[in-house]
């Protein structure tokens, strides 16, 4: 399991567990638990505290001058999983019903999510530490100059078909320069000089494939800062649009969940 992927994986057995006693509830009681009902009501309130602590607490880690407790990296990961395990029990506990406020709610934590998949993604384009702290371009500079030097000397010992692969290979390389297509395709960028790379060794013995897998390894870290450091400022503007975005969406929603909570209070309590 890759550790930026975590958080991702701890959500989704989370869900699949949930899911597991939802359904159990409804075997047991014949019928979809209604909100009104202990266990539709507990996951609301789970659910929202969840969503709760997704907007709050990662903030205050990361704004708060006294909160320097835990690393921002795993407030991060913490955030991403309350983020998508809150949501889908709020879902639940909607019944299926999505009629008024409840479903005004629902369709903004619908889109809040969807948006919070879309931040995650331009998040993780800028290069950070183990800590989360972001990382300047002079690092950049310094890290491509390492690995540079260390893989000029490690060619020079290496037979000329290795060279002719190294030629070959960053000749197939080359990096887009236009800096969106760089976050939103570096994934897509990566698979295919992963496939390329498959490609050259299968035909290649063991010996000439394990020279290559080692150039592999330095020529893809050599092409990953790169494409870090050309999209570093692109990177850095998409994530100040996004939060434009995402921030007031976030308020519209909890302005709605608070509304829905005070209604559904006032109405269970005093007029029953």
């Amino acid at each position: 399991m890759k550790e930026g992927n975590r958080e991702l994986w701890a959500a989704v057995l989370a869900v699949l567990v949930i899911s597991l006693i939802y359904m159990g509830v409804i075997a047991l009681t014949g019928s979809v638990p209604a909100a009104g009902q202990f266990f539709g009501h507990s996951i609301g309130v789970i659910g929202f505290v969840l969503m709760l602590l997704t907007e709050t607490a990662y903030t205050i880690r990361k704004r708060g001058r006294k909160a320097r407790w835990g690393k921002m990296s795993r407030w991060l990961q913490f955030h991403i999983f309350s983020g998508i395990v809150g949501p889908f029990m709020v879902l639940l506990h909607t019944s299926w019903k999505f009629n008024g406020l409840a479903g005004l709610v629902m369709l903004l934590t619908l889109v809040i999510v969807f948006s919070g998949f879309v931040g995650r993604y331009i998040y993780t384009a800028v290069p950070r530490t183990v800590d989360g702290v972001e990382v300047e371009a002079d690092e950049l500079e310094r890290q491509i100059a390492t690995t540079g030097v260390e893989l000029e000397k490690w060619m020079k010992n290496q037979p000329q078909a290795t060279r002719d692969l190294l030629q070959n290979m960053t000749s197939k390389s080359a990096i887009p320069q236009n800096g969106m297509a760089l976050v939103f395709n570096r994934s897509w960028i990566t698979w295919g000089l992963r496939r390329q790379w498959q490609n050259e060794k299968s035909r290649m013995d063991r010996v000439s494939r394990a020279q290559a897998q080692y150039l592999e390894k330095l020529l893809k870290q050599k092409i990953d800062l790169q494409r870090q450091i050309m999209s570093l400022g692109m990177t850095r503007r998409m994530l100040a649009v996004w939060h434009t975005i995402h921030i007031p969406i976030g308020m519209a929603l909890f302005t709605a969940a608070f509304l829905h909570v005070i209604g559904a209070v006032y109405y269970a309590t005093f007029i029953h």
